[in-house]
């Protein structure tokens, strides 16, 4: 039985920061909307509530009953959560004459209370809220300060009517709030007694375990790209159900140097049962004359779904579909103002469950990216396909301006192949969050040796970011940026200018389509 945390999520933008923090304590959590209802059980730990956008003193505020999560398990409530805890025990509640936002130095009044053990003095907090807790509730004391606010931690005596109930009106899961993890592992550990014994090898044994139960003697078909979660979910329903399990890996003409011969090598070696199909030709075709980004994507993804259509056609008693799903991708479907919505489009392979009428089979929906990689370690998957960059689902031809043809894929593959190569070699790859060369409408005019030359442009692109929402351009050494360019330009015969990038996001997009 896995011990669980469960996050009520009002709104905050910081929610899935708390569910990281639980998940590096090795404690097993889940996000759920604040008006979704709780089912007690043994393995319920503890409740963590979320910030929100909104004032608790707002008429559509969102509520829950913390009186009665209190009288079950033990609850944290973090700034709004706290507000909310506050308020609806009869505290006072009021609009701040200052919006706090920010770093602010934080006062023990009681360092050693359980939650606060082994924090420092004038340990810095991040806050950010609009409303202040100005008065306690009877029946709870305060456990620290900032010089901003009166009320910055507290807690409810104890009783027998209630768990361990505390509040704190900073954000602990974030970066600014320096011993913010250690007061989280504090609730975890010393208030909700958990075991920390959830780890990548746990999971793939309950995982396997579950798999097993749901898909029994049933056979599973599965697009496989070559990434990071499609790979690690196959291995993993491929441990419980073994030759069930029928992946299909397309080359859509659009993949890196190399790649489709690479990652069928290395399926093989993990005993992976995958077909590949070389569907190049075919993607080239549906692509000729297509210059808008949207048409090429549509393009490649209805190609890709006829294709998964006709081979899924010849395997035999097919009744579940795997794939990739990853936890951010089911968070961002579930509104905490309704009940849940689908799952982006281009994580349910465009639709395939309704049109192949197959159960899911999703392994990885409630982990982390950082999470799913340190599964795939575990499970033994190589560590050059586990901790490679991000990779559009429709490849080089939205780094391709344009139309896509054949002779420009084999012109970025290469130069793309020269970048890459240089940048493992130089121990720069692991500094940056994704790199990619991408092929420009342009030509220019050049000259080597004696000869006129009229080629494409290439733009190099790298950035460093921490989830991708965001990014900066990475500052990549100017002597490796000439030296790469140098490569390029004297290695691919059709490319005689190179250029870098250095836009971030926002305004710009990692991606150029």
């Amino acid at each position: 039985m896995t011990e669980k945390i469960l996050i009520l999520d009002f709104g905050s933008q910081y929610t899935q920061l708390i569910a990281r923090a639980v998940r590096e304590a090795n404690v097993y959590c889940e996000i759920v909307p604040f008006n979704k209802p709780i089912e007690y059980s043994l393995s319920l730990k503890g409740v963590i509530l979320s910030g929100s956008p909104f004032s608790v003193n707002d008429s559509n505020a969102p509520d829950v009953n913390v009186n009665w999560l209190a009288s079950n398990v033990p609850v944290l409530g973090v700034c709004y959560g706290a507000q909310l805890t506050a308020k609806q025990f009869g505290g006072k509640v009021e609009k701040s004459n200052k919006r706090e936002y920010g770093r602010a130095v934080l006062h023990l009044e009681k360092g050693e209370d359980p939650l606060l053990r082994n924090i420092t003095p004038s340990s810095q907090v991040w806050m950010s809220h609009g409303d202040s807790i100005l008065q306690l509730p009877e029946g709870f004391e305060l456990l620290a300060t900032t010089e901003s606010i009166p009320v910055a931690a507290f807690k409810h005596k104890e009783d027998i009517a209630h768990k361990p109930l505390y509040g704190l009106q900073f954000h602990p899961e974030v970066y600014h709030s320096i011993e913010g993890k250690k007061i989280l592992h504090n609730f975890l550990v010393n208030i909700c007694g958990c075991k920390q014994d959830w780890t990548p090898a746990h999971f793939i044994s309950d995982t396997v375990e579950a798999l097993k139960k749901q898909i029994g003697d049933g056979q599973v078909v599965m697009a496989i790209s070559g990434g990071v979660d499609s790979t690690v979910a196959a291995t993993l329903i491929s441990q419980a159900i073994g030759k069930n399990l029928h992946g299909i890996f397309v080359d859509n003409g659009v993949l890196r140097k190399n790649e489709f011969e690479k990652v069928l090598k290395t399926y093989k070696q993990l005993g992976l049962n995958v077909k590949g199909i070389d569907a190049k030709k075919r993607f080239y075709k549906k692509l000729k004359g297509k210059e808008d980004p949207e048409k090429k994507r549509k393009a490649i993804g209805k190609t890709f779904i006829e294709i998964f259509n006709d081979e899924a056609k010849h395997i035999k008693n097919v009744s579940f579909l795997g794939q990739g799903t990853i936890y951010p991708d089911v968070i961002e479907s579930v509104s905490v103002h309704g009940p849940s919505v689908t799952i982006k489009s281009h994580h349910n392979v465009g639709g395939l469950p309704k049109k192949m009428h197959l159960e899911l089979v999703e392994p990885l929906r409630y982990l982390f990216k950082d999470e799913v990689r340190k599964v795939g370690l575990e499970l033994g998957i190589p560590e050059d396909m586990i901790n490679r960059h991000p990779f559009p689902g429709p490849g080089l031809a939205i780094r391709i301006l344009g139309e896509v043809t054949e002779e420009k894929v084999n012109l970025l593959q290469e130069a793309d192949d020269i970048y890459i190569r240089a940048l493992k070699k130089h121990h720069l790859y692991a500094t940056v969050w994704q790199a990619g060369a991408i092929l420009l409408p342009v030509r220019s005019v050049g000259v080597m040796g004696d000869e006129r030359t009229y080629e494409f442009t290439v733009a190099l692109r790298a950035v460093t970011s921490v989830d991708g929402m965001t990014a900066d351009w990475a500052h990549l050494p100017y002597d490796f940026l000439a030296n790469v360019s140098n490569e390029i330009i004297n290695s691919v015969r059709g490319i005689n200018r190179v250029v870098y990038d250095i836009s971030s996001k926002p305004p710009a997009t990692i991606e150029w389509e």
